[in-house]
């Protein structure tokens, strides 16, 4: 079977499902807090990288060896999915200054970052391609530029709030 096909629920879930819940959290979903100095190059990174996963994956196949890496890596696809969709889902439900801090983000700063990394390792794993598994690391280590920029982004928007919630949760788990 294609990996390509694995991209489907993860895209399902990370446009119309989060949409179903609310077009302006699409809208809050794509954007990317401004960029400063190496984070650029970082988001150039982040943004190349996750093309490249997605590209990839049009070249490789599930392996259904139902060897130690399938089974952990479908358990980890899975998990990213249910993951994903829970983030997404607390993500459209902001509190009434804008800020998410309920559901998962109770747990995590992040927790939609961390979704996403759980489920490409699925991948990785049910592919056994160590090529996907390296872009993988390169989309992760540039993500967390990524998540500086937007920390500093949350510390201007929501001010103490933010400062309070960043001293309480952790930045990733």
């Amino acid at each position: 079977m294609p990996a390509i096909l694995l991209f489907i629920p993860f895209l399902l879930i990370r446009f119309p499902f989060l949409a179903h819940f609310s077009k302006e959290a699409l809208s809050r979903a794509a954007y990317f807090a401004p960029m400063e100095g190496k984070e650029k190059i970082a988001y150039a990174i982040y943004q190349l990288s996750n093309l490249a996963l997605f590209l990839v994956s049009f070249l490789l196949r599930i392996r259904f060896d139902f060897s130690v890496f399938f089974y952990v890596g479908l358990t980890a696809y899975l998990l990213g999915l249910a993951l994903c969709a829970v983030c997404l889902r607390d993500f459209a439900r902001p509190d009434a200054n804008g800020m998410n801090a309920s559901g998962l983000y109770r747990f995590s700063r992040n927790p939609m970052y961390l979704a996403y990394f759980i489920c490409f390792l699925g991948i990785a794993l049910l592919t056994q391609s160590i090529i996907f598994f390296v872009l993988l690391m390169i989309f992760q280590l540039s993500a967390h530029w990524i998540i500086l920029a937007e920390e500093r982004w949350c510390m201007i928007k929501f001010g103490k709030s933010y400062q309070n919630y960043k001293e309480q949760i952790r930045r990733y788990f």
